[in-house]
């Protein structure tokens, strides 16, 4: 059963996610700040509530797994708002926005952004004391993986087909960035829950 301190983790993940996503808007709109944005800030921490509101419910009615699977998700929300603002903060410095050169820039925020998954996959998700070193480097491997697939899809996503046609580069390489992230999410959560942190991944 989730507690008290999960919501509150829950809600202080979505207020940074808010702050992240609006710092990437802000790439958008040529730095240009709207008020309405303030919504955001408002908006995730509700939507992280309600997220694991839904997932407690589905894990006493449909599966258990569901609980963790559930603050997975919202880690996996700031971490890839994270990855995202790096990845458009290193696309405005460089100007790069298509060709396998997008891998090079894809990397950095992947990186920050895994180290940050890390310690909230071990700490809250999963629940896994001690052996740091060990479980980070297993961490790690599924992430590298995840990287690899990750920087893949965002190559051939953005060079090779044209998801937006007509559409600012910008904005195909973040079309192409979800898509990315979706499948990498999908592949660390399995990878975590069965490698990484196997001996704590029993749904709680």
């Amino acid at each position: 059963m989730l507690k008290q301190e999960d919501y509150l983790l829950g809600t202080f993940s979505g207020l940074l996610t808010g702050l992240f996503i609006i710092s990437i808007l802000l790439f958008f709109f040529k730095f240009s700040f709207r008020f309405e944005w303030l919504l955001i800030i408002i908006g995730f921490p509700l939507l992280m509530l309600v997220g694991l509101g839904f997932s407690e419910f589905l894990a006493r009615f449909v599966k258990p797994f569901f609980r963790q699977f559930g603050k997975f998700a919202a880690v996996g929300f700031l971490s890839a708002s994270i990855d995202f603002f790096i990845l458009n903060l290193m696309s405005y410095l460089t100007g790069i926005t298509a060709g396998i050169v997008v891998g090079s820039i894809n990397v950095p925020g992947f990186i920050i952004a895994t180290f940050n998954g890390y310690l909230w996959n071990k700490l809250w998700v999963f629940r896994h004391e001690g052996e740091f070193l060990n479980r980070l480097s297993k961490y790690f491997l599924v992430t590298t993986i995840g990287l690899f697939l990750n920087s893949l899809i965002v190559i051939v996503l953005t060079t090779y087909i044209d998801l937006l046609p007509y559409s600012p580069d910008l904005l195909n390489l973040n079309a192409a960035k979800v898509i990315a992230t979706i499948v990498s999410l999908l592949w660390n959560f399995n990878g975590y829950k069965f490698f990484a942190f196997f001996k704590a991944s029993n749904p709680l």
